[in-house]
């Protein structure tokens, strides 16, 4: 059995799930993996077969996504040629982490595809969703990288196709504590942008990590940090609480650990939106802005936020069987729709 591993390089959470997947589903099957998106920083251990540029976000680092150079920094006579050279015929199946190039190459020549994506949840209308519904997003979620049937993951199982987090081993050999700090990961906004809110609070330390910073130093209370994996996982495995924006992996980690969340989802992103909406369900605290009530917003939650936790944690076992199942009975050249659709 020959599977097409799809990753969408932007943001971590794919390459962390594909981490957790790839061992799996190759001792199970020959597997080859494409990774598509130009800005990408965390790395693989598997050998990767095809690297196509795909489509990225753009950050404007003040807090939301930048759509003029998202749209200007994409290539569409590469994609093109990406899609329709890609030999997705000699694989049996595609396992598809929102990565655009494998899934229309999979569609466009009737080869069945699994979504395995965080994205793929929201196929169901079931998912959490923000007040104000965007008809275009949803269109977007849903085409973007188009399968024929999914097995997806969100905080809870809100529908039957829908599994738990897939939380990594590193964070779950951690021994959580709460000191006296607490870690910040907003990517989409400059540290120099977040330095005078959290000036403003003394009375705690900050750990900043920022890719636009190049090393190590204090501010004031502030340690402003490169984004490093293990830098990282040592400052939230001891941290009171975790400031972060809305991305599905690093909020789901920081529930896994018992700390306090508060949360920024970035602007203009969709999915953010959605899994904010979700997360207000569950108790942590969110904050669509960072403006004039932003630092009484951070001290009230300092004072009174509650500790998250989740309900439960993927097996991943059972996980790649259902990725195989789905993958073989997959019928090619349907778009899917849940049953709640």
């Amino acid at each position: 059995m020959r599977i097409l591993y799809g990753i969408q390089g932007t943001g971590h959470g794919h390459i962390s799930r594909a981490r957790v997947i790839l061992p799996r589903l190759k001792q199970l099957a020959d597997v080859d993996i494409l990774i598509s998106g130009y800005n990408y920083n965390l790395s693989l251990d598997d050998p990767i077969r095809y690297i196509a540029r795909g489509i990225s976000l753009e950050y404007d680092h003040k807090g939301s996504v930048d759509y003029f150079v998202t749209a200007k920094n994409i290539r569409p006579i590469k994609l093109l040629q990406d899609i329709h050279s890609l030999p997705v015929t000699d694989y049996d199946f595609v396992v598809n982490d929102y990565e655009p190039v494998t899934a229309w190459a999979a569609y466009k020549s009737g080869v069945p595809t699994v979504a395995i994506s965080h994205q793929a949840s929201f196929l169901s209308q079931k998912t959490p969703r923000p007040k104000n519904v965007s008809l275009f997003s949803e269109g977007v979620l849903r085409h973007f990288a188009p399968s024929n049937t999914a097995v997806a993951c969100h905080y809870l199982r809100y529908d039957e196709f829908i599994e738990p987090p897939i939380v990594r081993r590193h964070i779950q050999n951690l021994s959580p504590s709460a000191q006296d700090h607490v870690t910040v990961y907003l990517p989409a906004y400059n540290y120099r942008e977040l330095l005078p809110y959290f000036n403003a609070i003394p009375e705690v330390a900050w750990h900043i990590f920022s890719s636009d910073c190049e090393q190590s130093r204090w501010d004031k209370n502030v340690w402003l940090r490169p984004v490093g994996n293990e830098s990282f996982l040592e400052s939230i495995e001891s941290c009171l609480g975790i400031v972060s924006a809305t991305g599905f992996e690093t909020t789901s980690e920081s529930m896994y650990l018992g700390k306090k969340l508060f949360t920024i989802p970035i602007r203009n992103q969709y999915e953010q939106l959605c899994n904010a909406a979700a997360l207000e369900e569950l108790g942590a605290y969110v904050s669509h802005t960072i403006g004039e009530h932003f630092i009484s917003n951070l001290k009230h939650w300092i004072r009174e936020g509650k500790t998250m936790s989740l309900a439960e944690v993927c097996d991943e076992d059972l996980l790649i069987q259902k990725i195989i199942a789905k993958g073989q009975d997959t019928v090619p050249n349907t778009v899917y729709r849940s049953k709640s659709a």
